[in-house]
């Protein structure tokens, strides 16, 4: 028999099993069948059409559709859930005739909040399944209703025909009732008025708003369901071809024929032989292995991490800190060089405040300064005149933030010239280097004849450095000049980066920026004060929009600025380092910082390798346990935590909706919200001071231990 039937145990209406699938071949049950590709790509065919499904992407399969499954993939690993209809019915009486879609049409089609919950439903269900834990099976049927819920209006398969049908409840109801009707009466001589008049419509009316939900015409429809019907009669009876002819409703054998090949090309008998089998046969090209249930929990821990009945028995870590230890001066040279950004941002109060308030917390030594040299400074290529007074107002205002400049030294994007017409024209760099090396010359001659006439900023504690695309024939005129002054460039070159990443925003760049410095990894200088909403094309949005500043457009510390602030918290004796955390001391405090660790989390990705990475082994929460030994005193100990669900502006904005404006109390709470959670606990001397903490996805917990001196009594 090709129809299976599924053995759900007494207590709960769901079987779930976990496989490496190179063929089973066509079959159906009476059930709601989800498939969750773990790993690797299978091809599955329902009924007329193919759908390749890749990894942690997600197929539903309705009651009773006809279906099989091939891979060529040999590591592939599938979660199949098997549903019980008559579970969902008492919930939902319609259940027999909804069906539900998802999109899997390329590598991007399940990005959506959507997808991403019903993927946490279903690792939620196998938690239960696997762990078996108090109430398991009431926990089920809890988890199920919710998921019913959830693919009912988000999985509808009108839905997925025609998006604009969700907000429209009257015309959702009244395709459904015809899709209905169709599939409940397809074997009868059904005809469009029958359903115009059911339903109040004209027939005109009613066939324009069938090719529309469907891309069919009322007559291809209902054979078109005929035709997926008759395959069970063919596979599992051995009624004659005229028999299941008229079963399903056509009136001759001949049209039976003409519509079963144009959507299988194949004929009836030539389908039946083909793909008939006995329970020997079918049992024989069925190749599957079977893998341990319990085993898929590892690959799904990303979606049941916060799960609060989860209990993976390898969660908890153990680490040991000696504090007597001394491994050298750990190296803070993070906090040296902050790149500003444009020179011009400078002008603007908004910025200004929100680079003194990042100062406030991060005292920079240097700011990297670009495009001081540019018109938007009143700097004009070919001037026989500088106006140096926005230079001067930019400079004046770092150095009272105790911030010293790093000057970016390159080219005018063009020079101008008259033509003789009194037309200005731009002169291409490739025609007219002399000019473009004169005027390089003349305008950091006069830059420096300015400010070493000024009394209020000290010109000698500039710095300059190249921009890695200064011609390198012009570099020896700007080194000679510069030494006039008794100034040198830096020896390494800068790269301006202007490239765009939604990254940026994410708290991935917690782990990222801490990584890169305790291991020192990575340049991490492309990183900027703060973002600018004017230098974005392509915007959808005005409040995370891929920049890599620490702070944004509207004053809101994004993740990335925490990282410097939990890492400036940090003591100047190393004391131990490892993967995933720093431990460093000063005279009286100790500090530990922990954040997660994977092997890609020194790597710079794009936001749909982020998408990927959600089931790394190593990148999601851990319980950990400190045991501490050598803190020879009383202790305050506070604790900062900061992930995806704490602290991170980014994740409230998403909560929010991804609003593409803030209005004044969605901005308030975004600031508000945007600030690590701190906790506070007094310790008593011991031998081994004990820390429990959890480490949760994409975040880091940063530990400071006070040493308290007992009063003299």
């Amino acid at each position: 028999m090709h129809k299976q039937y599924i053995n759900y145990s007494a207590d709960m209406p769901l079987y779930i099993s976990y496989e490496t699938i190179k063929n089973i071949p066509i079959h159906w049950h009476y059930c709601i069948e989800i498939l969750f590709v773990v790993k690797g790509t299978i091809n599955l065919f329902i009924n007329t059409e193919k759908f390749v499904i890749r990894e942690n992407q997600v197929e539903i399969i309705n009651i009773d559709e006809v279906h099989s499954i091939e891979s060529d993939d040999p590591d592939n690993k599938v979660l199949i859930f098997q549903i019980d209809p008559y579970f969902f019915q008492k919930y939902y009486s319609d259940i027999e005739n909804m069906f539900f879609y998802t999109k899997s049409t390329g590598e991007n089609s399940q990005l959506g909040d959507e997808y991403e919950d019903l993927r946490v439903f279903l690792s939620q269900l196998l938690c239960e399944t696997v762990q078996h834990q108090d109430n398991y099976d009431e926990e089920i049927e809890n988890i199920l209703i919710k998921l019913l819920y959830h693919l009912i209006n988000n999985f509808n398969y009108l839905i997925y025909e025609q998006e604009e049908l969700r907000n429209n409840k009257e015309q959702l109801q009244r395709y459904h009732s015809i899709y209905k009707y169709i599939y409940n009466n397809y074997q009868n001589n059904i005809t469009l008025s029958d359903i115009s008049n059911k339903e109040y419509l004209s027939t005109h009316y009613l066939s324009k708003e069938i090719k529309y939900a469907t891309g069919y015409s009322f007559t291809e429809f209902v054979n078109l369901v005929r035709v997926e019907e008759a395959i069970k009669l063919l596979l599992d009876s051995d009624l004659t071809l005229s028999e299941i002819s008229e079963e399903i409703g056509f009136s001759h054998t001949r049209y039976f024929n003409k519509h079963f090949k144009l959507h299988y090309t194949l004929t009836p008998l030539q389908f039946r032989k083909k793909y008939k089998s006995t329970e020997a046969e079918l049992k024989k090209s069925t190749k599957v292995k079977e893998l341990t249930l319990k085993d898929s929990l590892e690959e799904l821990i990303y979606y049941i991490d916060d799960y609060d009945r989860f209990n993976y028995e390898d969660k908890i870590h153990q680490l040991n800190f000696n504090m007597d230890l001394d491994l050298g001066a750990f190296n803070k040279d993070f906090n040296k060089i902050i790149t500003i950004g444009d020179a011009f941002d400078l002008l603007i109060e908004d910025n200004k405040d929100t680079l003194e308030e990042l100062q406030l917390e991060m005292d920079f030594e240097y700011g990297r300064i670009l495009n001081l040299f540019s018109p938007d400074m009143a700097i004009f290529p070919g001037s026989r005149f500088h106006n140096w007074n926005r230079a001067k107002d930019v400079l004046e205002f770092i150095d009272s933030l105790d911030i010293l400049p790093i000057i970016v030294i390159h080219l005018q994007d063009e020079l101008l010239e008259e033509d003789g017409e009194g037309n200005t024209l731009p002169i291409p760099v490739a025609n007219a280097s002399s000019l473009y090396r004169k005027d390089m010359l003349d305008t950091l001659h006069s830059f420096l004849d300015y400010f070493d006439s000024l009394e209020s900023i000290d010109y000698r504690k500039f710095k300059f450095q190249f921009d890695s695309s200064f011609p390198e024939d012009l570099k020896a005129d700007v080194i000679a000049l510069l030494d006039e002054y008794n100034l040198e460039p830096l020896e390494d070159n800068f790269t301006i980066n202007n490239d765009i990443n939604n990254i940026y925003d994410t708290p991935y760049m917690i782990p990222y920026i801490i990584d890169n410095v305790v291991n020192g990894r990575n340049d991490l200088s492309f990183i900027r004060a703060f973002d600018v909403l004017d230098k974005q094309v392509n915007l959808t949005n005005e409040v995370f929009f891929g920049y890599p500043g620490l702070i944004n457009d509207k004053g809101i510390k994004k993740p990335a600025f925490y990282a410097y602030s939990l890492l400036n918290k940090m003591g100047d004796t190393l004391v131990s380092k490892g993967d995933g955390y720093l431990v460093t001391k000063t005279h009286d405090q100790y500090q530990i910082l922990l954040y997660t660790y994977h092997d890609k989390i020194n790597n710079l990705i794009s936001m749909r390798e982020f998408a990927k990475l959600r089931g790394a082994k190593n990148g999601i929460s851990k319980k950990l346990s400190l045991n501490i030994i050598n803190v020879h005193s009383d202790t305050n100990i506070t604790t900062y935590e900061i992930n995806e669900s704490i602290g991170s502006s980014y994740n409230y904005w998403v909560d929010m909706g991804r609003p593409t404006r803030l209005n004044k109390e969605e901005n308030g709470i975004l600031h508000k919200a945007s600030y690590p959670n701190i906790k506070f606990k007094y310790s008593r001397k011991s031998t081994v001071i004990n820390i429990l903490t959890t480490l949760k996805t994409h975040g880091a917990v940063l530990i400071i231990i006070n040493k308290v001196q007992k009063p003299v009594r």
